[in-house]
């Protein structure tokens, strides 16, 4: 009796310096990355539909599900800072996708201890990491995926009608947050690989399999279906065309970018896993031994999404794949199980395991300290540090404009109408009255005649992003630049506009 206290005691402290250690490395220094203009997206659509009913569903308006935008309305009421506020909710869709992994891992393996090591995993997963701080819909994603695939299975083993409902509203949850939900219900029939195709009553059993799915399905399409209420419901359609070749058009090229597109995407898994965790993901892959279902299972909920975005994917980002990977480091936990199991507590085996997971400490160490520096893959530290997308700049000239705004009134232009600006200063700045934000695109050779009149009454200021070279006919002071992360040509600058010069 007493031995078994002592081990539930030990098993309590473990899962407790796990989610100790989630939320340590999650909210750590979770503000001072520079805000991503996707980012600045969803947290003003977040901000302007938490004020207004009228606008709940304001994310259609671009083609983007709004189970993201509804999560950070409610997350809005409560906390003041709107990119804490639209962060926090990437923070806790990690802490369920962590969740998620243990129980997956617990009951793939029937071994509690691979579902805690796929726990760790997800602590230090630099993918994970990356997307679980920044408010975007992947952590969401990803969360939705793993308890689909968990309820999956949990269905295709025990053949029960409540859990064929729970698992129809996690799809329909996952479905409202972005087209990729639908993916867990098309890829239902690989949990087919767990059927217990031996056992008598195989007709019996199967169509009832059958029958749970379809209500499952039946309920996902019902809570789907909310969205048309929206006039804008029509614009998914259309946003999916730019990122995904309708089947029409990709029937006229149907190989031209598949292998262009693998490489791309292995690369980017490759980084965001480490090499040493992808070199046992593969061990498992190509292992056949004990759980060979269960590891294709993994390996096939894995690939098939990975192809099918190789082959109809017409603009990439590694983001895309975060949800389909969680599942390779599940296979990485049983791998690393094995090695426990055979070397125990062995020098070899402590070398071997340290091996394994430094370098994902060692990147998740410089995301959280210098993201700058963090060796994630290129795409994303373009995106989220070094080029335009990023928001290097934009907190410091909202600090400065609202120190102006305290002397009097103030006017701000920017070099945009829609994305890191004007929204990254709305956000912070557009309820106090006398302060003044207008987006203007393109920005002219001349100054417009509006800011002309802005300038005779008021400080005017301009602040420019992805324009590199400021108008010359405007007469323009800068105030202050700000590098995009390790790069000196790009930046974000802060400019005064005075009156035009008058012509010679």
């Amino acid at each position: 009796m007493m031995k078994k206290s002592s081990h539930s005691n030990g098993f309590v402290l473990i899962i407790a310096g796990i989610v100790v250690a989630y939320f340590a490395t999650r909210l750590i220094n979770l503000t001072s990355f520079p805000i991503f203009t996707d980012e600045a997206i969803y947290i003003r659509w977040s901000q302007i539909g938490s004020r207004d009913a009228a606008w709940r569903f304001i994310s259609l308006v671009d083609g983007k599900q709004p189970m993201y935008t509804w999560i950070a309305m409610g997350f809005m009421r409560f906390i003041n800072d709107p990119i804490l506020a639209g962060r926090l909710v990437s923070v806790f869709s990690g802490l369920g996708s962590l969740i998620a992994m243990f129980f997956l891992g617990r009951l793939l393996f029937k071994s509690v201890r691979v579902g805690v090591i796929a726990s760790i995993f997800y602590v230090l997963s630099p993918f994970a990491l990356v997307y679980d701080r920044m408010a975007l819909y992947d952590s969401l994603v990803t969360m939705f995926s793993l308890w689909n695939l968990y309820l999956s299975v949990l269905l295709v083993t025990h053949l029960r009608l409540d859990i064929a409902m729970i698992f129809g509203i996690t799809l329909g949850l996952g479905m409202l947050n972005k087209t990729s939900g639908f993916l867990s219900l098309y890829m239902v029939p690989i949990t087919l690989f767990l059927f217990d195709w031996n056992k008598d009553g195989l007709r019996r059993r199967l169509g009832l399999w059958f029958l749970y799915i379809f209500i499952a399905a039946l309920i996902s399409q019902a809570m789907y279906s909310v969205l048309r209420l929206s006039p804008f419901f029509g614009v998914i359609d259309q946003k999916n065309a730019i990122f995904v070749y309708p089947f029409t058009e990709w029937l006229k090229h149907p190989t031209n970018f598949f292998l262009g597109n693998v490489r791309g995407l292995l690369d980017w898994l490759i980084n965001y896993l480490t090499w040493p965790v992808w070199i046992i993901v593969l061990g498992a892959v190509f292992t056949v031994n004990k759980y060979g279902r269960e590891k294709a299972l993994l390996t096939a909920w894995w690939l098939a999404p990975f192809v099918a975005l190789a082959l109809f994917a017409r603009v990439l980002y590694p983001r895309f794949i975060f949800f389909m990977t969680m599942p390779l480091l599940i296979l990485a936990a049983a791998v690393t199980d094995g090695i426990i199991k055979k070397c125990g507590k062995t020098f070899f085996g402590i070398l071997l395991i340290v091996c394994i997971i430094f370098p994902s400490i060692w990147t998740e160490y410089l995301l959280i300290t210098k993201p700058i520096y963090a060796p994630i893959a290129q795409a994303d530290r373009g995106q989220y540090m070094n080029d335009w997308p990023s928001g290097w700049g934009v907190r410091e000239v909202k600090d400065f404009i609202l120190q102006e705004s305290t002397k009097g009134n103030v006017i701000v232009y920017t070099d945009g109408t829609f994305g890191l600006l004007p929204y990254g200063l709305e956000m912070y700045l557009v309820d106090l009255p006398n302060i003044e934000i207008h987006g203007i695109w393109p920005i002219p050779d001349k100054a417009p005649l509006e800011v002309i009149e802005s300038v005779k009454k008021f400080p005017t200021y301009l602040v420019l992003n992805e324009l590199e070279v400021a108008p010359k006919n405007w007469n323009l002071t800068l105030v202050a630049r700000y590098n995009k992360g390790l790069r000196k040509d790009r930046s974000l600058r802060l400019y005064t506009v005075a009156l035009p010069r008058p012509i010679p």
